[in-house]
């Protein structure tokens, strides 16, 4: 006897096709002429299956996205915060980066002008892993590795503010040894001083 269609395999099916379809249309297009009419064609799905699940293009993108930053969701921890920075900036380095930066850079710039998205954005995305980075940081405050009273937020802005500039003046990504220039220098400034050498004492001869 035939079995039936499994219909949560075929939905999984259809929805890494979308996915997929979206990586592809990205790449060879750009985010701005995007639609979701040709991802359903290049996902061989109707125009009703994909809004079935997502209201438009940017929340696609958005989900494509979010699957394809693991490492910065479940950040390492090696022991080593200067190696655990690197894999984590180097992921979003990889996300910013041709011929994998069209959907991350149109999913910003259309955040830009529509609040709903930017929202999302921040929600599903950024946020998340701002917290993850956050307690990566506070266990190496709780090993001494930085400061204790290291302004979190600010070390965010450090670290992550220099790829966006770059991004956004077309500066092009840093190169690992510019990378590891920037965690040092970052890490130096978090880093609380060696404690002051007790001078030794002048006793009377």
């Amino acid at each position: 006897m035939s079995r039936a269609p499994n219909a949560a395999r075929r939905s999984e099916s259809s929805r890494r096709a979308i996915l997929t379809a979206t990586e592809e249309l990205c790449r060879e297009d750009g985010y701005g002429r995007l639609t979701i009419e040709a991802i359903a064609t290049r996902a061989g799905v109707s125009k009703k299956t994909i809004y079935r699940w997502w209201p438009s293009k940017g929340a696609v993108v958005l989900e494509l996205l979010d699957e394809a930053a693991s490492v910065a969701a479940d950040p390492p921890d090696s022991g080593d915060l200067a190696t655990d920075l690197h894999a984590m900036l180097t992921e979003v380095i990889g996300l910013l980066t041709p011929p994998h930066s069209a959907p991350a850079i149109g999913l910003i710039a259309e955040a830009l002008h529509d609040p709903d998205l930017a929202r999302d954005l921040r929600e599903r995305l950024i946020q998340p892993r701002t917290a993850t980075f956050k307690e990566r940081l506070r266990r190496a405050q709780d090993t001494g590795q930085l400061s204790p009273d290291a302004d979190l937020d600010v070390a965010l802005d450090l670290l992550y503010g220099p790829l966006y500039h770059r991004m956004a003046l077309h500066l092009g990504m840093p190169d690992p040894s510019h990378l590891d220039s920037l965690i040092a220098h970052v890490l130096r400034a978090l880093t609380p001083p060696p404690p002051a050498a007790t001078p030794p004492s002048s006793g009377n001869k």
